[in-house]
């Protein structure tokens, strides 16, 4: 084994594995927080749970993207990476639709839903970040995986203060602000991971095997981290 180790077949293997692993439990708390904040979302009757419910699906999806195309070529990943740019952009339009909605219909949500739901959101949220973080910058698969985590965390943090604004102000202007906030960061990281994936696809020089490893396409350390 420890000769097996030394050889570069058996590192990809070993990351492909670690990769796997790390993907199917964060596909797992994705989709209990799924069910969870959707029935919390329609218990109380807020927009906001029911909208992070729905991340909280797509998210999973995202991940069920990428261990589709963990053992496939730089092309697949490039195109998986690409169909999670587009989750990532229609959620940021449904959280824009969401705040005008909110505006042309006033109504306050429910903040105490909201702030316990939540907080158990972030806490999850942060678990799969943490096992996400250290594989940010393996390969195109990996990074916008990690950034959905990511955005994920904002907008834990975002529908928590929108919650305390809102009772302390007996207002529904701090969850539309946030709402608007939230949706320009997920445009940003969107396009930022669709550039990306169309620069890997239109390539004409792209490797097309070992998605994993030293073979892989890695993002420059600065698009990795802030698309």
């Amino acid at each position: 084994m420890a000769n097996c180790c030394q050889d570069k077949s058996c590192e990809v293997n070993t990351l492909r594995e670690s990769h796997s692993r790390v993907l199917w439990i964060v596909l797992f708390i994705n989709a209990v927080m799924f069910l969870a904040e959707g029935t919390a979302g329609l218990l109380a009757h807020s927009t906001s749970l029911l909208a992070d419910a729905l991340d909280m699906l797509g998210d999973a999806l995202v991940y069920g993207f990428s261990l589709f195309v963990l053992t496939r070529s730089t092309r697949w990943q490039a195109g998986a990476a690409l169909a999670k740019g587009g989750f990532m952009f229609l959620f940021s339009l449904g959280v824009l639709a969401d705040a005008i909605y909110k505006v042309l219909h006033p109504v306050m949500p429910g903040v105490e839903a909201m702030g316990i739901v939540g907080g158990v959101a972030l806490v999850a949220n942060l678990t799969c970040f943490n096992l996400l973080y250290r594989h940010r910058s393996d390969n195109l698969n990996m990074s916008s995986t990690w950034l959905c985590s990511r955005n994920d965390l904002i907008a834990n943090v975002g529908v928590l203060l929108a919650a305390g604004s809102s009772y302390v102000l007996a207002s529904r202007w701090p969850d539309i602000i946030v709402g608007t906030v939230i949706a320009g960061i997920f445009l940003n990281s969107a396009l930022g991971v669709v550039r990306q994936s169309l620069r890997v696809l239109q390539s004409p020089v792209a490797p097309t095997q070992s998605p994993v490893g030293p073979a892989a396409i890695r993002l420059p350390k600065n698009e990795s981290r802030n698309p």
